[in-house]
Parts: structure tokens; C-alpha cells; sequence
């Protein structure tokens, strides 16, 4: 029996690579080594990375966990917590929650008082956005594009003017489609970065407007490879003193001071404080 170190009970959250087997933490592999209880989207990705790393599961438990067993298997892991045991977490690669299985989990562990912890590693959004070449001090990450293409619409219209950088999962097989409708969606010169295959041997960045981007992958033919997409902000709007004035008139005479203010600052996405100053103008003309 394999003597292990003693490792406080509770759920761990546990980076893994993206691509390459070494991009992962020292006390990640601890934690893999070590912990009573492990569990995997997939089982046999975490596996190979224990036999690259050359880890034994000498007799401990392997649980597998996805989104199709959750409920089945969540009461098992926090009896198994409940009963003093060290449960580490991985998805199929990167962060584990980042578009992946594991927040319902993380939800009752933290309902039920238990020990949580993030083991912080590789993670496909922050290495594409480091690498795209677009401002990275604001971003928001928006998941997994929609696979139909009118819901896919829908989905890109609501950032159409998100002045700071947006980051994407998409399919390889969906992207020529995806970049296509962006250039009737957004402004054509609006600057993307397409990430492919990050950290990996073949790792591809393609970046530049959008319309050279879809242009250049429509020529590719087949596209190989998982897909990280970055879309840069939207220019601010510069909104002139006459427009607000005349929002604001266009409203007077059916909307309360206040509801008028609120209406025209969300409408023109406009400070509400700006739009108060030139309401209180506007009145004191009257």
C-alpha cells in the first residue's frame, strides 16, 4: 500500500494542458498524485496525461464525470468529501468550469460548507488572448457559438458594440461560416484573431479584419484543429450634444424626467450623468 501525504479533504479544481503535456503545475501533479479520489470528464484523457507524467492510480478510485451523469454522480463525490476524502477535478484539458462540466458540483460543495480549491494552469481563453494582439485589459468570454445560424446571429448581434475584446470557442467545421457572417455583422475592418491548435505542435494564429481573416480560411479548405476566437472591441461612439438634446425633447412629453434620462442613456449608450446635465439644460430653457 502506497504511503501518500496527508491532503485536507475537500474538491479541487485542477488545471490540466491544452496541448502540451508540460504545461501543467507542480502542485497540480501533486494534487494527481496524491489525492484519494480522482475525477475526469474523460477518463482516459487523464489517463495518458498520468502516464506522460509517469503517475500510478495504485488502487485509488477514478470517477468519471460529464454533464450526461452529473446528477447521478454528485452525491457520490460529496459522500466521498463527507467522508474526509482529498477529490481532485480535471476536465478534458484547461480549466476546469471554462465551458466545461463541474459548476453544479462546485455549487453543493460550497452549499454543503466544504473545501474548495482552484489549482490555477492552462486555459485556452487567456492563451489566445494573450497571444491575438488585441487589448487583453478588458475582455468577456462568451463560450461556445451557437451551431444554427439564426441563433448564432442573435449572438453576435448583442456584442456588436462591446468596446472591449470578445473571446469564443468555435467549431473547425463551422468557423468559414462563422467569420462569413461576421463580415456582414460587424464592421468588415474590425480586427480578429483566429487561434488554432494553441501550445500544440502545429498551432496556427491567423490575424487581421475580419473580411482578410474569412477570406484567408475560406481558401484553407478543410479546417483542422480546436478554435479559439477573438474579436476585437467595437470603436467608441462618439455621441454629439445635438443628438442627446434631441432624444431627449423626442421623449419629454411622455416619459417622467427620470425615465427620460434612463431611456436616452441606455438607448445611446451615453453616461447617464451626461445626459442629466443636458436634460437640466433643456428644462431650464423651458
Amino acid at each position: 500500500m502506497v504511503q501518500r501525504p496527508q491532503i485536507r479533504s475537500g474538491l479541487y479544481l485542477v488545471a490540466t494542458p491544452i496541448g502540451t503535456a508540460s504545461d501543467i503545475s507542480l502542485r497540480a501533479l501533486d494534487l494527481i498524485k496524491n489525492a484519494n479520489v480522482l475525477v475526469a470528464e474523460d477518463t482516459r484523457n487523464l489517463r495518458i496525461l498520468m502516464k506522460i507524467h509517469d503517475i500510478k492510480l495504485d488502487g485509488r478510485a477514478m470517477i468519471s464525470y460529464h454533464d450526461y451523469n452529473g446528477e447521478e454522480q454528485r452525491p457520490k463525490i460529496l459522500d466521498l468529501i463527507k467522508n474526509q476524502k482529498s477529490v481532485v477535478l480535471v476536465s478534458d484539458a484547461g480549466t476546469p468550469l471554462i465551458a466545461d462540466p463541474g459548476y453544479q458540483l462546485v455549487q453543493e460543495v460550497i452549499s454543503k460548507g466544504y473545501y474548495l480549491s482552484g489549482v490555477p494552469g492552462a486555459s485556452a481563453v487567456l492563451s489566445a488572448l494573450v497571444v491575438s494582439g488585441l487589448p487583453a485589459d478588458k475582455f468577456l468570454f462568451g463560450g461556445f457559438v451557437p451551431n444554427k445560424e439564426h441563433a448564432k446571429k442573435m449572438f453576435f448581434s448583442q456584442y456588436l458594440d462591446l468596446e472591449t475584446t470578445l473571446v469564443v470557442y468555435e467549431s473547425p467545421s463551422r468557423l468559414v461560416r462563422t467569420l462569413n457572417l461576421l463580415t456582414e455583422l460587424y464592421e468588415k475592418k474590425r480586427i480578429v484573431a483566429v487561434c488554432r491548435e494553441l501550445t500544440k505542435k502545429f498551432e496556427d494564429i491567423q490575424r487581421g479584419c475580419i473580411e482578410e481573416v474569412a477570406a484567408y480560411f475560406t481558401g484553407q479548405g478543410r479546417v483542422k484543429g480546436e478554435i479559439v476566437l477573438v474579436i476585437g472591441p467595437a470603436k467608441a461612439k462618439i455621441v454629439e450634444d445635438k443628438e442627446i438634446e434631441e432624444n431627449l425633447q423626442a421623449v419629454f412629453d411622455h416619459m417622467t424626467f427620470k425615465d427620460a434620462i434612463r431611456f436616452v442613456s441606455k438607448n445611446l449608450k451615453v453616461s447617464r450623468k451626461i445626459v442629466y446635465i443636458k436634460a437640466l439644460e433643456i428644462k431650464a430653457k423651458i
